[in-house]
């Protein structure tokens, strides 16, 4: 058996934002992991392990999955939970402090070891899927770069395309207007010296 349904899971419990959130996981990293949380909250005494058997049952049925209700309510953990009924209507945002998770009784007895094989495998599965998940979501993401890089320079190399396009047509241009420059100067020159000529016969003619 793999060492990690060896392990006999255990109920964690906390408050984010606007729910109370558990979770049946084998400890307390992999808690935290879970519910996405960037800091030790259990060091921070708003998560604890908890032995509310409502709780446990919950979470055991679905190891590794984070439940929870509205904050500060009593009814069950589920995966899609409302958000609290007493909130007002300009309040709609997370809580900048986090109360700790009030104290729960203690369970009536505890998990048989069939259970927590089960639950413990039930743990090691959902773990699989939410890595397949993150690995997919990942994959996405590299496509999606991939995809625009891609873009990216295909627009890059199409501008530098029409920029020395144009750069040789204007080249052109610029030899082409340099050449009738040149014959315009050669025609008022070779008019200069004609009219001057026939300046001359058409003075020559009136004496």
């Amino acid at each position: 058996m793999p060492k990690q349904l060896k392990r006999r899971l255990k109920t964690y419990q906390t408050s984010l934002g606007f729910y109370d959130q558990a979770i049946a996981a084998p400890s307390m990293k992999a808690a935290l992991q879970a519910w996405g949380a960037s800091s030790n909250l259990f060091h921070q005494g708003v998560a604890r392990e908890t032995d509310d058997p409502g709780i446990v049952a919950a979470t055991m049925a679905k190891p590794g999955v984070v439940l929870r209700r509205p904050v500060g309510s009593d009814g069950p953990f589920t995966e899609s939970a409302e958000l609290p009924t007493d909130l007002a209507d300009g309040d709609a945002r997370p809580r900048s402090k986090r109360r700790p998770a009030r104290p729960a009784p203690k369970a009536a007895g505890k998990i048989d070891d069939k259970q927590a094989r089960k639950a413990a495998a039930s743990f090691a599965k959902e773990e699989q899927r939410r890595e397949a998940e993150r690995r997919k979501e990942e994959a996405a993401r590299a496509k999606e770069q991939a995809r625009r890089e891609k873009a990216v320079a295909a627009a890059e190399a199409a501008l530098d395309k029409a920029r020395r396009e144009h750069e040789a047509r204007t080249e052109e241009i610029e030899t082409a207007r340099a050449a009738l420059d040149e014959r315009a100067d050669v025609e008022e020159s070779r008019w200069a010296k004609q009219r001057t000529k026939l300046v001359e016969a058409l003075r020559r003619a009136r004496e």
